[in-house]
């Protein structure tokens, strides 16, 4: 049976074809902490494994900043120069730290029974204490991907336009914004802000090419 969206999809398919990676931006153009921070919050909506929301954010928005980014992003410096910001993704390898917290205060806010908490909690850190390091941080590293999605299209939806950078030093990145590099695992640098020109349609293989139906 056929159901009416909830959402406005022709909208949502609008901000979907007219997302691009923009690199050059409006370089007067200033995003508030209290609109990014309404940007990063509609993004955290993303899923993630068990609901762990293992994405940590550093918003690069100050000149001091930015200059301390930018020997770190050689082949980027246009975005990092006239962005309103770069925003940069970690995972939290800790991530299972706050498990007793997320659904402790799920509980608290009427989103899941107490018994269930109890139930899930203990399941949960046990499945979680036994698996392999490599397995964990390819699981924050996935989560991480549908949060910065979701980040750029959110961005879109207030007006702004990103740019995902995966060139930059990231085996320096954490430690030059004071984050331990062991436990925060660079995932990528958003780049956000006006753009000032419409940057480049790109080619996307036909679904045909790329889906097999069974």
């Amino acid at each position: 049976m056929n159901q009416t969206p909830i959402y406005n999809k022709e909208a949502f398919l609008q901000i979907v074809q007219d997302r691009r990676a923009i690199r050059t931006y409006d370089e007067n153009v200033k995003i508030s902490q209290e609109e990014m921070s309404e940007i990063l919050t509609a993004a955290t909506k993303a899923p993630s494994s068990v609901n762990l929301q293992p994405w940590r954010f550093v918003v690069i928005e100050s000149p001091e900043a930015k200059a301390k980014l930018a020997p770190l992003a050689k082949f980027n410096q246009q975005q990092v120069k006239t962005s309103s910001a770069v925003i940069a993704v970690f995972a939290d390898m800790n991530n299972l730290d706050y498990l007793e917290e997320i659904y402790g205060k799920a509980v608290e806010h009427g989103l899941m029974p107490q018994e269930v908490k109890d139930q899930q909690v203990p399941s949960i850190r046990n499945l979680l204490s036994s698996i392999t390091e490599q397995a964990n941080r390819e699981t924050i590293l996935i989560d991480s991907g549908l949060v910065s999605m979701q980040l750029m299209l959110t961005a879109k939806a207030y007006g702004y336009d990103t740019c995902p950078i995966g060139g930059y030093e990231k085996d320096k990145i954490a430690e030059a914004f004071d984050l331990d590099k062991d436990r925060y695992v660079p995932v990528m640098l958003l780049s956000i802000g006006k753009a000032v020109d419409t940057g480049y349609k790109s080619y996307r293989m036909p679904v045909e090419q790329i889906t097999e139906w069974k």
